[in-house]
């Protein structure tokens, strides 16, 4: 209990007075005074005992399928892609993974990407299949033997650029089919380097620039990285349509394999590095060139299957769900923070910041979702209420996305977005774990000071309950409207403990609370008597 200690008159009354109240904590090890049980609780106005402020309702979406937030807000609702509220692009009916580079926007598992810029929506891969021949030709203004691929009509031009990797594939002559880079383009011929092809007329080929099948996807260093099962590739510097450039420079794709159980989890840019995560690895990539990349791996606590949406920084340090709770990374070892949650354990979590606190939604054995804080200044985890994140995104504030339609702002916003409309009083409760004066006998409730302050409209219920009997006794209901003490008499009954209940709607602030108790022994009461 964070407050004055308990003090002891003469005639056996205890007080203690508590004028510091923490975070959740949801463990048989909760001290008096500290917060079992909690609805729509912030950390804003620490030490004081107060509830968040309300959201700002920016928007809708019928079938939320992603958020994302770059220089304004990106979502997809259902088949469609929407950037700042316009829509640009058609989809594929499922949650989406997001990334930047440049002025590109790359969707996964579409393979689609925006330019930002241009308002360009396409697919990061392109094809052609048809009859073509492997000729002679040019290159760089010379004669070139088997250097090109001819086709009439082909519009090589509207699907490829010079220096893609194409993937040739249907040639009669094995060592036709290849993955080859391409040098030129002038009409209906593709150029390469001389040598490149065995002749050949009359060909039915395909032609493709593809991207591999990824299932996490990260930007680092003007890169795209990603990976799946045992797989790390990045792309091209610069360049995020193309994966398999290997021509010995600095701007080369790259792909490596680690050799480690279980398939990737997640991945993410930390520190300057692209990192990548398994339920028992993490793994950081070293190095500014393919000739010089090294993937350094650890056995540590890396992201659970199913969380990889998790990942979000706050403080400086790296946060998201791991098998052993959520889990704070700084780059060497993980350590837990979810002493808070006791033995709950939770799955599928969604996570984002405001750059200070960590936001985190998941869903605990149940399947009911909850969404948890984490104040990295005070060390503090606060619950708001059940809601099921599909993505977070910072834009000047907090946004995050509801699997049940709604696009919120937080409360926190400096500038309300317009046309936004507050959701209003927020329902908000607090309930303290077991009071038991210090003491394993039995006491006699006495009296409970409240020193609370209450905004205009707004009020606040008092309930206690002892000895866990499951019935909660009102106390008083509060209104005020400056700030003021109150006390609350209770009916004397002696206990082994008592818990406290607080439930508002609107802002309040508690400032102190004190509560008196009269010593007791410590024989148990027979049945049936208090």
């Amino acid at each position: 209990m964070a407050g004055l200690p308990p003090l002891v008159c003469g005639s056996g009354l205890r007080k203690s007075t508590q004028v510091r109240f923490g975070g959740y904590q949801h463990s048989p090890a909760a001290q008096d005074g500290e917060l079992w049980d909690m609805e729509n609780l912030s950390s804003d106005g620490y030490p004081l005992l107060t509830p968040r402020r309300p959201r700002w309702k920016a928007g809708s979406l019928a079938k939320p399928n992603g958020l994302y937030a770059k220089d304004e807000l990106y979502w997809v609702d259902g088949t469609g892609f929407y950037a700042g509220g316009v829509r640009r692009g058609t989809v594929s009916d499922s949650r989406k993974q997001f990334a930047s580079l440049g002025a590109y926007l790359i969707l996964l598992p579409d393979k689609v990407y925006y330019n930002r810029l241009t308002q360009e929506f396409g697919s990061l891969e392109a094809g052609w299949s048809g009859t073509a021949a492997f000729r002679d030709g040019t290159y760089a203004g010379a004669e070139a033997q088997g250097n090109t691929i001819y086709a009439a009509g082909a519009n090589w031009a509207g699907r490829f650029r010079a220096g893609d990797a194409v993937t040739i594939a249907g040639a009669s002559a094995e060592g036709n089919n290849q993955t080859i880079i391409i040098r030129e383009i002038h009409g209906d011929e593709l150029r390469f380097y001389e040598n490149s092809f065995t002749p050949a007329e009359n060909q039915r080929l395909t032609v493709s620039r593809d991207m591999p099948d990824l299932d996490f996807l990260c930007e680092n260093e003007n890169r795209l990285w990603g990976c799946k099962g045992d797989t790390i590739y990045a792309s091209k510097l610069g360049d995020p349509f193309n994966w398999n450039v290997f021509d010995g420079l600095s701007t080369d794709a790259y792909a490596a394999d680690v050799g480690s159980a279980g398939d990737f989890t997640a991945c993410c840019s930390y520190l300057g590095y692209p990192c990548f995560f398994k339920e028992e690895h993490i793994y950081k990539v070293y190095g500014d060139r393919p000739s010089n990349f090294q993937v350094m791996g650890s056995a540590s606590l890396g992201v659970e299957k199913g969380s990889h949406q998790s990942l979000a920084i706050a403080g400086e340090t790296l946060y998201y769900l791991s098998r052993a709770g959520v889990t704070a990374y700084n780059g060497g070892i993980p350590r837990s923070v979810a002493d808070a949650f006791g033995g709950v354990r939770y799955h599928s979590a969604v996570g984002g910041s405001d750059g200070v606190k960590y936001y985190v939604s998941m869903a605990d054995g149940e399947n009911r979702f909850h969404l948890f804080v984490y104040d990295t200044r005070y060390g503090l985890w606060h619950r708001e209420d059940a809601l099921e994140a599909v993505g977070f995104g910072w834009n000047g504030a907090l946004y995050f996305l509801s699997a049940a339609g709604p696009l919120w702002c937080g409360g926190g916003a400096r500038t309300v977005p317009e046309g936004a409309v507050s959701e209003g009083a927020v329902d908000s409760m607090a309930e303290f774990a077991d009071f038991t004066q210090g003491s394993p006998d039995k006491k006699g409730a006495g009296k409970l000071q409240l020193r609370v302050e209450l905004e205009a409209g707004a009020a606040l219920a008092v309930d206690i309950q002892f000895d866990s009997d499951g019935v909660w006794r009102r106390v008083d209901a509060l209104s005020a409207t400056q700030k003021r003490s109150f006390l609350l008499p209770i009916v004397p009954r002696r206990c082994d403990h008592c818990r406290l209940r607080l439930t508002g709607a609107g802002m309040w602030r508690v400032y102190a609370l004190s509560q008196s108790s009269r010593a007791g022994s410590a024989l148990k009461s027979r049945p049936g008597r208090q």
